[in-house]
Order: structure tokens, then C-alpha cells, then sequence
């Protein structure tokens, strides 16, 4: 077992017992209704499925069949639910009532405004972390994150914070140093103090408020853009994120009225050159550098528009 999993271990187990407490999830009534936590959710998945077997309800929650049948038969005595008819007289399709619905709904309401007074105190910011936070735990731990990627253009404090994560990736992939994090935060400093709208532009790739990788263009001189600062984190590669920064670079560069772009980078970063390759971008020079804490075959790559 790794460091970070035994510290994660008890971090998870804590948050887990104060949320439990937090939303009344231990209260023998789900928001002081009429139904259990897991009659709650039982009604819950029959109305998102209606008509629904019971087994596969059973296999959706990894509850036990007969756990289920007597939450079913309970939720089936005081009207939520009712039994279709089916192909099998032992397998009945179960839906809401009319009466079930309705009652839904109160409940849904009540949870709904307990929710949103559990979150005023947070204020928009601080929602918005907890979205992000919540969005990012999904998908690590359940791998189905609900939000499809896409491209914005830049805000501020977004260069500040794709500086410290190339920093950090480029140093635990690369063993690369201080001096390519002091560079990163020269170049991206230059470029906010004389930026030029229309003639240079910033993108950040984001998924659920997670910013998933970025990329600028940089005007050279007035026939020739430079593409700068290209990364995609780990968690996205493989989604076609690098491609598409890329792709915007080359589009903006075409519109802007620049001839070519060109950019600099090294040969060990093998994804990266195979989005330019494709780009149809082409190697113009190299050299050898150390500049980084260790010695890398650097670069220079032409496309011409």
C-alpha cells in the first residue's frame, strides 16, 4: 500500500462518517419522512427505471434479493408502489402509484430546500469548489464523470494555474527543475503584460470546472505565431484534448492572418510531437540543452499556413 492510499484511507472514512451525520443520513427517517434512507432510494430507482424488475433494481443497489423483496412489499402496502403485469407471474415490472408520485415529489421538494440551506453559507465561490470537488471525486472513484469536456478561452488566474501543474507534471515525469517553472511564469507573464487581443489568444480545456489542459498562441512577429505552453492532464489523455488545443491554435493563427506557426519543445515528449506531427507541423532544427537540470534534445517545429 502506497503513502498516499494509507492517507486517504482515514480521510475517506472521516469525511464519510461527518457527510452521514451532516445529511441526517443516520435519522431512522430519510428528512424526517415516512420512509427509511434505503426505502427512499428503493422508491427512488423504481421511478427513474418505471416499469423495473425488482432483480435488476437488486443488482443496481447490490442489495440482497430478499432484503429488497420486503422493502418492495412495504413501499407496495402503504401505496408508493404498484405491480405491472409481466411475461413471468414472479417477475411483476414495479412503477409509482399516482399517490407514489406525489408523495415523491414532497419528498424531493423537502430535500431539495434542505440542500440548498446546507449550501447558502458557502456563497457562489464556494459552491463552486464543492461542484468542482464533487465532480472530480466521481469520476475517480466511479469513473462516470457527467460533464463532457470542452474548450473556453482564457480567465484570470488561469496561466497562474497551468504553470504550477506543468511545473509539477514536467518535474514528476521529467525530473525537470526550478529553472522550467521560472521560465514558464517569465513567458506567461510577458504574455498577459502585452497581450494582444485578436492577434493572440489563451484556451483552457475544462470538464466539471476542471481544467483538463491549455494551450496559447503567442504573436512572434506580425507574419508568425508561436504555440506555447501545450499540456493535457493525465486523467484526459486519450479524449482528443491535445488535438483539439492544437487544432484551435491553428484556426486562430489562420483568421488572425499570420503565415505560419512555429513552436519549441523536446524530443521525450513523444504525445506532444505526435499532435504536431499530425497538425502537419515539421522539425526545423534541434539541439542539446541542459538547461532544465539535465540534458534534453530540444526542438524547434515549423507549420506553415
Amino acid at each position: 500500500m502506497t503513502v498516499a492510499i494509507q492517507e486517504a484511507v482515514p480521510a475517506i472514512r472521516a469525511f464519510n462518517r461527518q457527510f452521514s451525520q451532516l445529511m441526517g443520513l443516520l435519522e431512522p427517517r430519510y428528512m424526517g419522512g415516512e420512509l427509511s434512507l434505503i426505502e427512499a432510494r428503493v422508491a427512488y430507482e423504481i421511478r427513474e427505471r418505471q416499469p423495473v424488475l425488482a432483480r435488476d433494481i437488486a443488482k443496481v443497489l447490490n442489495l440482497d434479493p430478499g432484503y429488497l423483496s420486503r422493502t418492495v412489499a412495504k413501499l407496495e402496502k402503504h401505496g408508493w408502489i404498484e405491480r405491472g403485469r409481466g411475461e413471468d407471474a414472479r417477475e411483476r415490472p414495479l412503477s409509482l402509484t399516482l399517490n407514489g408520485e406525489q408523495r415523491y415529489q414532497d419528498l424531493d421538494a423537502v430535500t431539495l430546500a434542505e440542500t440548498k440551506k446546507l449550501l447558502a453559507p458557502l456563497g457562489e465561490d464556494g459552491a463552486n469548489r464543492l461542484t468542482n470537488a464533487l465532480s472530480e471525486a466521481s469520476d475517480l472513484l466511479f469513473g462516470n464523470n457527467q460533464f463532457e469536456w470542452f474548450l473556453r478561452e482564457f480567465r484570470p488566474g488561469d496561466l497562474g494555474h497551468f504553470c504550477a501543474r506543468q511545473a509539477i507534471l514536467y518535474r514528476e515525469h521529467w525530473g525537470w527543475g526550478d529553472k522550467l517553472e521560472a521560465l514558464m511564469m517569465e513567458i506567461c507573464a510577458t504574455y498577459l503584460r502585452h497581450f494582444k487581443p485578436g492577434k493572440e489568444q489563451c484556451w483552457i480545456a475544462e470538464r466539471g470546472g476542471r481544467m483538463l489542459g491549455s494551450v496559447f498562441v503567442a504573436s512572434e512577429d506580425h507574419e508568425t505565431a508561436r504555440l506555447r505552453m501545450l499540456y493535457v492532464e493525465p486523467e484526459a489523455r486519450g479524449l482528443g484534448v491535445g488535438s483539439a488545443l492544437v487544432r484551435q491554435c491553428t484556426e486562430f493563427a489562420r483568421d488572425a492572418g499570420y503565415k505560419r506557426i512555429v513552436l519549441w519543445t523536446h524530443r521525450v515528449l513523444g504525445s506532444a510531437r505526435k499532435i504536431y506531427a499530425a497538425e502537419g507541423y515539421k522539425v526545423t532544427s534541434t539541439e542539446v540543452q541542459t538547461e532544465f537540470g539535465k540534458e534534453e534534445i530540444s526542438e524547434h517545429w515549423l507549420l506553415e499556413l
